[in-house]
């Protein structure tokens, strides 16, 4: 079994900081994939330290070398100067990141009368993370390959990972693998109009929004859990921002977004190409529940909350709007 202590310990040292100063090691619930630890040392500062699972835990492609992805946010981050954790020397042996704290209450603590005006705050500060470019698109790990010059093949591949993993694990999904597959690819020609690479956090739903009420209003004290982030089109970071909903039912935030010069047309491709993005997310929503091993029960809500979304993405892919009604559901089977 793993020594905590030990291993922040380690950890310090190795970021150039004192191992004697640590006091306190605690876990911090809530991720579902990293293990996640505050240290604090003895003169108040708090740190945080992720650790990837063994490589022999079961997960998905795209999920090798996340903490490369989350350092590269968090840097990018700075400097366009959004509230993100700072990492502290670079990823640590083993793949483990250290970075600074970030302080803030769960954005489930806002009230109802609180919540506009920091919705528009944070479709400011996507705006201001999509001023970031890369250097190609696709995920800076490296699990799925270098990064491509085009976001066509860039998503494609992301895509066929996802699908890849549904075979490789047997998931069950409300359509046929292969018919998912098709009815992706009858889009891909959308992707086309995307032509610079961007920083997408592609995770920013609620839980991953602290507030700081530390002003005289509620504000967005961090952006946190970058680790699913890639370089690619903007319309991508919409999906988690309206989990399970419509970003267009949002216009706080996209008021927010469009002060800040974000773009936010949502014209035929537009929609297509979100469309894609739902279904990406939704897939690895039902997916990921395999390796993860969630019981039944959590199962059995995941199914019923994401599958109609998935299918509706789905239906708006398809040519003819597709063979099944819209939100339409098969029985559970097994995927081709």
């Amino acid at each position: 079994m793993v020594d905590s202590w030990e291993r922040a310990r380690t950890a310090l040292d190795a970021a150039g900081l004192s191992p004697d100063a640590l006091v306190g090691c605690r876990l911090l619930t809530g991720g579902t994939y990293n293990t996640v630890e505050e240290l604090l040392l003895a003169d108040g500062t708090r740190y945080v330290l992720k650790v990837p699972p063994p490589p022999t835990v079961p997960g998905l492609r795209h999920e090798q070398q996340l903490l490369v992805s989350e350092a590269e946010f968090c840097r990018a981050a700075s400097s366009v100067g959004v509230p993100a954790p700072e990492v502290v020397g670079q990823v640590l042996l083993e793949g483990q990141l250290l970075m600074t704290y970030c302080p803030g209450s769960p954005w489930s603590d806002l009230e109802p009368e609180e919540q506009p005006d920091v919705r528009v705050e944070l479709g400011r500060l996507v705006a201001r993370l999509h001023t970031v470019t890369g250097p190609g698109f696709g995920y800076p790990s490296g699990a799925l390959g270098p990064l491509a010059g085009d976001w066509r093949t860039a998503f494609s591949a992301m895509y066929d990972a996802v699908l890849d993993d549904a075979r490789r694990y047997d998931a069950w999904l409300p359509r046929p693998v292969d018919e998912v597959a098709r009815t992706a690819r009858s889009a891909y020609d959308a992707l086309d109009e995307v032509t610079v690479p961007r920083l997408i956090h592609f995770d920013l739903w609620p839980g991953n929004i602290l507030v700081d009420r530390s002003h005289w209003a509620p504000r967005i004290g961090g952006l946190i859990d970058g680790e699913r982030m890639f370089w690619g089109d903007p319309l991508a970071d919409f999906v988690s921002l309206a989990l399970l909903g419509d970003i267009e039912d949002e216009p706080h935030f996209l008021t927010g977004y469009q002060e800040a010069g974000g773009r936010a047309d949502f014209d035929p491709s537009a929609r297509r190409r979100l469309a894609l993005y739902r279904s990406y997310l939704y897939l690895i929503m039902i997916i990921e529940s395999v390796p993860r091993a969630y019981g039944d029960e959590h199962v059995a809500r995941l199914r019923e909350a994401v599958t109609p979304e998935l299918v509706a993405a789905l239906d708006e892919l398809a040519d003819d709007g597709g063979s099944h009604p819209r939100g339409s559901v098969p029985p559970a089977g097994t995927p081709s």
